[in-house]
């Protein structure tokens, strides 16, 4: 579950607590002034600006919002969240978050309340280590699971589609993303190398790039897959561009437990 980690992280993090967080929040206000406005509008914090920002490597234009950094893909899963399930009801759930997002963390909270738990193998803000090959906790412990852009960083992906389903209670659901841009997946063992791993995949630390036959990769671990993609929230072609809901958005896998 290893992340890229920017430059004003690795600061924040050799920094105190208390020196390092009023640094982050003023940063953040310099962005959302440089980008205030009108035109762009996000889902997640309800909040407009004159663009998203660039994101990525290369840099995508209008990917991430300047305000909370929601990115296409968890605009979609707000919109999804908000308009297809019984995410936002006020009754007693389990939720395990894998690499918290700064964008949801806070918010999943509180919509979840004490069952909320986020987990990373690497990420100090994440409220447990945990490496998802591997979950300590018993079976059929979470109503919700949510794991995004994190099984491409995993080297036996299998195995953590496995955990994942494991720890899923019988009526739970998870949603689970991947860069998902290649027309069936590629991975091979024999790249080994961060560079090689760059020139084949598009990341450093990626092990493989799906594609959207990775729902028959969960349905081969015992996982019920639905392929849900931007148009099924029936948007107007406005508020795909004003949320800046595009190409790089991907897909969301909605998966439930079939039995054994």
């Amino acid at each position: 579950m290893k992340r890229r980690v920017t430059l004003a992280a690795k600061i924040a993090s050799a920094l105190p607590p208390g020196v390092s967080r009023p640094l982050l929040r003023l940063k953040d206000y310099a962005i959302a002034a440089r980008y205030a406005g009108t035109g762009r509008d996000c889902p997640v914090c309800g909040r407009s600006s004159r663009r998203f920002r660039p994101f990525g490597n290369p840099p995508r234009e209008q990917a991430r919002c300047a305000h909370c950094t929601a990115l296409e893909r968890h605009r979609f899963v707000w919109l999804f969240l908000q308009r297809k399930t019984d995410f936002f009801d006020e009754r007693s759930r389990r939720m395990l978050h894998i690499a918290p997002e700064r964008c949801f963390a806070e918010r999943f909270r509180r919509a979840i309340g004490d069952g909320y738990l986020s987990a990373d193998l690497t990420n100090r803000a994440a409220m447990e280590r945990m490496d998802i090959t591997d979950i300590n906790y018993p079976d059929r412990t979470f109503d919700i699971i949510y794991c995004s852009h994190v099984l491409e960083h995993v080297f036996d992906d299998r195995q953590a589609l496995r955990e994942l389903r494991r720890v899923l209670k019988e009526d739970g659901w998870a949603l689970l993303q991947v860069p998902d841009s290649a027309e069936r997946t590629m991975e091979d063992p024999a790249i080994a190398t961060p560079a090689e791993r760059l020139a084949a995949y598009g990341h450093e630390e990626h092990f493989r790039l799906y594609g959207e036959d990775f729902a028959e990769r969960a349905r081969e671990e015992g996982f019920r897959v639905s392929v849900v993609k931007v148009r099924d929230l029936a948007l107007a072609d406005a508020e795909i561009e004003t949320m800046g809901l595009g190409t790089a958005t991907g897909n969301i896998y909605y998966c439930t437990k079939r039995s054994p």
